[in-house]
């Protein structure tokens, strides 16, 4: 397993979070749920990417 992805995950997260209590400390919760809206979908976006690398690996493997 790639550690890189893990790192970039955890500090997407790490990121989203500190942001999220900012915001929610000035009184600006919606924002705050955009940011965490956000977040998950840059995390969903890794993640299909690397599930597609890994569809092209196993078509390959099996020359379909």
């Amino acid at each position: 397993m790639d550690v890189d992805l893990i790192f970039k995950i955890a500090a997407v997260g790490i990121i989203v979070a500190v942001i999220n209590m900012v915001l929610i400390r000035s009184g600006r919760e919606e924002q705050a749920m955009l940011t965490t809206l956000a977040g998950v979908v840059v995390v969903l976006v890794i993640l299909i990417r690397k599930i597609s690398d890994l569809f092209d690996l196993v078509k390959s493997l099996f020359n379909f």
